[in-house]
């Protein structure tokens, strides 16, 4: 194997005895037979191997490796070999030991010794069994080796790890360790081992290591805990960090919403040691790495979203209004919830409610924009809070409305007890302080961004400059303040500001040039030649002047398009021009600015260029160099060709929009022919099943009357006169019933009229004795006659009675002796005479039962069979209704695709002449754009929309 070259030697080179001892060590590790022997020379070599690694190295390598093969029945050996091997290749000295010319040698040592020891894979291959040992003494140098190892020849030990059969998983099982010196240093391991690797941090976050850690930095304290926690976010990082996968998978194992626990502080917020500052300040990094803008923009809304549900972002934003959070931790808070919110609809909208603790509350914007236009406040602070409004404002277009709404007359408080973000935004971009007049011009910059209404509507801006002067549009202030010679600044903020709001506004350019000294101002900064540091205002100026000749409608006689180009071909020449116009692009704050959207300076004085201005630039600087050098007859062409096609874009939007209109009523007549289909379907089904329920009822009723059919003709087999289903025999209990109440009262009458007769023989002898008697008083003499009158009468009177009654019973005798003879004759089953049938009541009075339950059924069946005879015609009623509304609705549908098929014949005479229009333009060379790849940008747009709609 190669070893380092002798010129590696540090100056100090070991004393030849020194030197000799180390050989003879590698000579009893190498051929003593005894394990006591190998193992004592294997201990020296480690006591030498921290002071002498060269020689150690150089000399013992290839043993110690041999020892690792042989002897793995020793721990203690094991253990001693990897320590040395550790020592030798390590580079982490001893403070003692740590001399001025020593540490960019010591690294070469560590890589060189490194090579050597992985040039045989087998060595690596080795190391992983050893780790995989539980032994204390061979686990834990194993890990630190192999830790060594991957910090010194990262890129080349990971490769040989990811080949090895189960090579990850077997590194994984350190962190269920028990001891916690071994799971730190298996943390600190798999932070070597997943750097720069996206293959293996996808094995190592399928091995379940998110919950792993999770649980490691809950046990630890959260941000409270000590440098466990740190190593394990920085283990996280590495897991996550551009890696799209593993990002998806922690969102799908709902393991943000263990994140929220990290970011509960208290209310007092004072004394938080440097640990916990730190931790937290991973956190936060860790939440932005999971909706970083750089990520998938589906990626990151999907994982925005879930903060917002689990209520991360309420926690983020608990902090950022809190007192007493350290600066460094409050500016990274910041950063934190402007990408968590950055376009992303819901979130933007809880941000602008959040309201600080003050007294009366205001809203957390503003509070924030207070701090960005305070010139006390840190750079870096005023840089987050710049960030966060740009975040809260990209597209989100209510959010863009609510902010202008504050700088319109009709919506300014007029008691001035409050402050809006409107002010806040004006009081920056007129102040003293340049970088306050920055921020707010791109702050208000933001607020235009691709919002043709909002710039319309910002032209109505007012302010009072002074007392007694009238007020002055905001734009002719922004002109004014430019034309007044500020700093560079100031000046680059106000132009990026006005290039922002004149872009694809004709109003607003026309509002521009109909100040007079607005022109004479920019071609007068475009033609001088200044020094380098004026050289951004020039290009910046030169941006402005193409502007307002792009988007220029000509409704100005003395500024129209061709008159300005006459202007610019005069006083600054073309070629003059397109130079000063390249100068943005060529600027190296332009490029920093355009890799990412967040703000990032080292000082203000870089504070140049705003992300989102830079796309602008971008897509206006070539339009503008072909606009300037177009004659007026091109121009001429060129507006006829655009007013033509405007107005074929009319018809063919205005066709679109009458096929989608159509297309939606047709959606929804298609619905509605569904459901009613739908509840024909249930209809049938219903009067299906009523109608096997009704044959049901017949079927039961027809063998119910066969029945009752039997019976009958049983019973009255013997004559015409018994043919009335047991009428007769009903009839017979009648008479029977009244036969023996007629009985009872003959029964009293005879027994009243005895008591009668008892008592006129009473008063007959009393009459006889008393009438030998003289001495009885007149009075005594008419009151028996009137007595016995009376009784006579009453006499007379029962006796009539009884003559009816006798008459009565002997008409039911009759009666009932024919009725028993009828009866005894139509049931021969009861015998012979009518007297055995009179014997049976028991007979006669279950075929009475019988027979009136058989009635009660019939009359129930029939009742029945009505309803549901009723319940059908309805039915038939709505299924005749529906049917015809179907037949109306498919007539309706004819009617719309006949009118969609007339209406796709227009469009494809449009699309003919649109593509006529097209090849002419491109025979006078001018670009034109393929409506595929308009439409396909709408559709993008339009599906982009939904999605945020539908995730909403």
């Amino acid at each position: 194997s190669r070893c380092p070259r002798a010129a590696a030697r540090p100056p100090s080179a070991p004393p030849p005895p020194v030197r000799l001892q180390i050989q003879k060590l590698c000579d009893r590790v190498a051929s003593s037979t005894l394990l006591d022997d190998r193992r004592d020379a294997v201990r020296a070599l480690k006591s030498l191997s921290k002071k002498y690694r060269l020689e150690v190295g150089i000399q013992a390598m290839e043993h110690l490796i041999h020892v690792l093969q042989t002897d793995r029945s020793d721990s203690e050996i094991i253990g001693y070999a990897l320590d040395t091997l550790y020592n030798v290749i390590s580079n982490d000295l001893e403070e003692e030991e740590q001399e001025e010319n020593l540490p960019k040698q010591a690294d070469d040592l560590g890589s060189q010794f490194t090579e050597i020891f992985i040039k045989q894979q087998e060595n690596v291959t080795l190391l992983l069994t050893l780790v995989e040992e539980f032994d204390f003494h061979v686990r834990w140098p194993g890990v630190k080796l192999l830790t060594s190892l991957l910090k010194q020849q990262g890129p080349q030990v990971q490769q040989i790890i990811l080949v090895s059969p189960m090579g990850v998983s077997r590194l994984m099982d350190l962190l269920a360790d028990s001891r916690e010196v071994i799971r730190n240093d298996g943390v600190l391991l798999l932070q070597q081992l997943t750097k720069s690797n996206a293959a293996i941090q996808k094995i190592v976050a399928f091995e379940n290591a998110f919950e792993r850690l999770l649980d490691i930095i809950t046990e630890e304290g959260n941000s409270d805990g000590g440098i466990v926690v740190e190593d394990c976010l920085l283990l996280l990082q590495n897991l996550l960090k551009n890696n799209n996968s593993n990002q998806n998978f922690f969102k799908e194992g709902s393991y943000i919403q263990r994140m929220k626990p990290w970011f509960e502080v208290g209310d007092d917020n004072c004394g938080w040691s440097a640990q916990k500052v730190t931790n937290l300040h991973l956190m936060l990094q860790l939440v932005r790495v999971l909706v970083s803008p750089t990520n998938p923009p589906g990626a990151t809304s999907s994982c925005q979203k879930a903060m917002f549900h689990c209520g991360l972002l309420q926690q983020l934003c608990t902090i950022l209004m809190a007192t007493g959070v350290p600066a460094d931790i409050l500016t990274e808070t910041i950063n934190t919830v402007s990408e968590v919110i950055r376009g992303c609809q819901i979130n933007q909208d809880y941000f602008a409610s959040v309201n600080a603790p003050s007294n009366p509350p205001r809203p957390a914007i503003v509070v924030l924009l207070m701090s960005m236009v305070n010139e006390r406040q840190p750079f870096v602070l005023r840089c987050a809070v710049l960030y966060c409004f740009q975040c809260f404002l990209y597209k989100n277009q209510k959010g863009q409305g609510e902010i202008v709404s504050t700088l319109l007359p009709s919506t300014i408080d007029a008691t001035g007890n409050s402050v809006s973000a409107g002010q806040l935004l004006c009081g920056g971009l007129f102040s003293t302080d340049s970088l306050s007049n920055w921020c707010a011009a791109v702050a208000l910059a933001h607020a235009l961004q691709e919002n043709a209404t909002l710039k319309e509507q910002l032209l109505r801006v007012q302010l009072a400059t002074s007392i007694g002067n009238p007020p002055v549009s905001l734009l002719q202030q922004c002109t004014n303040i430019l034309s007044q010679g500020s700093k560079v600044q100031t000046r680059v903020g106000l132009l990026m500001l006005l290039c922002t709001w004149l872009s694809n506004c004709s109003i607003a350019v026309t509002h521009f040039l109909h100040n007079p000294a607005n022109i004479p101002f920019l071609t007068g900064q475009i033609a001088e030649n200044l020094g380098e540091e004026e050289q951004l205002v020039q290009g910046l100026c030169a941006l402005l002047l193409g502007i307002s000749i792009y988007y220029n409608d000509n409704s100005l006689e003395n500024y129209r398009k061709e008159k300005l180009k006459q202007l610019i071909e005069k006083r600054i020449g073309r070629e003059n021009f397109i130079e000063k116009l390249g100068f943005i692009s060529k600027h190296e704050l332009y490029s920093r600015a355009a890799q990412k959207p967040q703000p990032s300076f080292s000082s203000p004085d870089h504070m140049m260029f705003d992300h989102e201005f830079t796309k602008l630039v971008k897509e206006l600087e070539g339009v503008i160099s072909k606009a300037i050098y177009k004659s007026s007859e091109e121009d001429k062409k060129e507006e006829e060709v655009k007013k033509t096609l405007e107005q074929h874009d009319n018809i063919v939007t205005h066709y679109k929009k009458v096929i989608r209109e159509q297309d939606q009523e047709l959606e929804e007549l298609k619905q509605q022919v569904n459901t009613l289909k739908s509840q024909n379907e249930q209809l049938q089904a219903t009067v299906t099943q009523q109608v096997s329920q009704i044959q049901q009822h017949k079927d039961q009723y027809n063998l119910l009357k066969v029945q009752l059919g039997k019976d009958n003709q049983h019973h009255n087999s013997h004559g015409e006169t018994f043919q009335m289903n047991g009428i007769q025999l009903e009839e017979v209990s009648k008479l029977k019933e009244e036969l023996e109440e007629w009985k009872n009262k003959h029964e009293l009458l005879q027994g009243q009229l005895r008591e009668k007769d008892s008592v006129i023989e009473k008063l007959k002898s009393s009459q006889l004795e008393m009438g030998t008697t003289e001495q009885s008083s007149q009075t005594s003499k008419s009151g028996a006659s009137e007595l016995n009158n009376e009784l006579q009468k009453e006499l007379e009177t029962l006796r009539s009675q009884i003559q009816l009654q006798s008459t009565e019973i002997s008409k039911l005798q009759s009666e009932n002796q024919k009725l028993q003879l009828m009866n005894a004759a139509a049931d021969p089953v009861l015998g012979d005479s009518g007297a055995t049938a009179a014997k049976n009541p028991e007979v006669e009075g279950r075929l009475l039962q019988e027979v009136k339950e058989l009635k009660n059924e019939v009359k129930a069946l029939s009742e029945e069979k009505a309803s549901l005879k009723q319940h059908l015609d309805s039915s038939n009623s709505t299924v005749a209704i529906l049917q015809d509304q179907k037949s109306k609705l498919q007539q309706e549908v004819a009617e719309s695709k006949k009118e969609q098929d007339d209406l796709l014949v227009l469009l494809a005479d449009q699309d003919q002449k649109i593509s006529a229009l097209k090849n002419k333009l491109k025979e006078l060379g001018e670009p034109v754009e393929d409506e595929d790849d308009i439409e396909s940008g709408d559709q993008a747009d339009e599906d982009e929309d939904g999605e945020e709609e539908e995730q909403d």
